[in-house]
């Protein structure tokens, strides 16, 4: 293979290289090959249709962008080695050309690794913080399964208390007009939830159904701009007060209604699954800062075009979610993450220094300590990936994540358990 290595700035790498005609038309075949019963060519029963016949009523660039999924990875692979390039990071890769017939052109902007001057890495001394499993806690996750178990009830006897249900009809008012999105009918609103504007919910507490209330509130400063930080009155109208009845709540209930065997059982159970996320969140607090105190005692200099690069990393990967998942990227992060793409792309820039600096630091404890990968690892963790990921090969994995992505992670693992190993607990 050709490689071309072109060097951009200190850190980055411009590298062109190519897959040649021959094996772009190959995963073209096996692309036709694995959908062509999807498809539906007018004189042709359905999957039925040639190749060439598919091309020529759909385009000829039907097949080609699973088609460079399935043979980008191995090309980058390539390119790596040949270049003797030292990526630190997932490239920003971009098809450079592509015509029927000649070699597909790639080119990969690759972050390389800076002069990395190691602190100490071994002997690290951070207290693991252990957080104790209260009867409180169990109490409260207890409360909160009885309530998504239990009917609800009308309520015509007493005022409205915390954790009731108030079904409302309101109307917002700033300067006393009317403001958009601040009026609702029927709404069932859960007293002590913090589902409203904070203070709205406390000013319903001993109001009656049937009542007709005032509300006066102070919008925070982070709500949209019309009423950010503004005083607000809402008139409400309660049509109705309900509870959970868990006055029936037994072991046969229990045994009926949720997922346990009895009360007893339930409570055990939660314990547990409280007890087993308190352990995995003290770990995880401990291991970020063994992490935090390994990097700060490092010395090295990272670039603004690091931190962009892994944000557009980072971004290509929910990319590829969504492609799997036959879905517009700004569809996906709303049904499955509930955020937009820029919301996203903030979140990763503020987390863009860390991840970059831990990418750099391991890579040299890496080296240092002769950390490698193993062909039988890397094949382990495929057929994690593919089992996680629901595939029946992996082969569909290998075109989302690259050989080198896999080795990557897989060592940053090593390093991390290394570190752990060597950490030592305050006295």
């Amino acid at each position: 293979m050709a490689v071309k290595n072109e060097q951009i700035e200190k850190n980055l790498v411009k590298l062109t290289f190519e897959v040649s005609a021959e094996d772009f038309d190959k995963a073209i075949n096996q692309v036709y090959k694995k959908n062509v019963k999807k498809f539906n060519v007018p004189g042709y029963r359905k999957g039925k249709a040639p190749r060439k016949i598919i091309e020529k009523y759909y385009t000829e660039a039907v097949f080609y962008d699973e088609a460079i999924n399935s043979v980008l990875p191995q090309a980058y692979d390539e390119a790596l080695k040949e270049s003797g390039v030292e990526s630190v990071a997932r490239p920003e890769i971009d098809v450079e050309e592509i015509k029927k017939g000649e070699p597909v052109v790639f080119t990969a902007l690759v972050t390389t690794k800076p002069e990395v001057k190691l602190g100490d890495y071994k002997g690290i001394e951070v207290e693991k913080i252990d957080h104790t499993v209260t009867d409180e806690d169990v109490d409260k996750d207890i409360e909160a399964t009885q309530k998504k178990n239990a009917r609800l009830i009308t309520v015509d006897d007493r005022a409205i208390e915390n954790g009731d249900i108030a079904v409302i009809d309101f109307e917002g008012f700033v300067d006393d007009v009317a403001f958009e999105g601040g009026k609702g009918e029927d709404y069932e609103l859960e007293i002590g939830s913090g589902t409203f504007i904070p203070g709205f919910e406390d000013q319903l507490i001993g109001v009656n159904a049937e009542d007709d209330v005032e509300v006066n509130v102070v919008f925070p400063d982070e709500y949209y701009e019309e009423v950010a930080g503004k005083e607000a009155r809402f008139e409400v109208h309660v049509s109705k007060v309900q509870a959970y009845d868990t006055s029936v709540w037994n072991d046969e209930y229990v045994k009926q209604n949720t997922d346990y065997e009895s009360q007893e059982d339930m409570e055990n159970s939660i314990r547990n699954d409280l007890e087993s996320t308190a352990q995995s969140d003290a770990t995880s607090n401990w291991e970020y800062d063994l992490i935090q105190e390994v990097l700060n005692g490092s010395e090295f200099q990272i670039e603004e075009s690091d931190k962009d690069l892994y944000v557009d990393q980072m971004m290509s990967e929910y990319e590829s979610y969504a492609a799997a998942a036959n879905m517009e990227l700004d569809d996906y992060l709303s049904t499955y993450l509930g955020t937009t793409e820029a919301q996203l792309r903030e979140f990763f820039r503020t987390t863009a220094e860390f991840r970059v600096k831990m990418t750099l630091v391991f890579h040299e404890i890496a080296q240092q300590e002769g950390i490698t990968v193993s062909d039988q690892e890397y094949e382990d963790r495929l057929n994690e990936l593919a089992k996680q990921y629901n595939y029946e090969n992996t082969d569909d994995i290998v075109s989302l994540y690259s050989e080198e992505m896999i080795r990557e992670e897989i060592v940053q693992e090593k390093v991390i358990s290394l570190i752990e190993e060597n950490a030592v607990q305050p006295e």
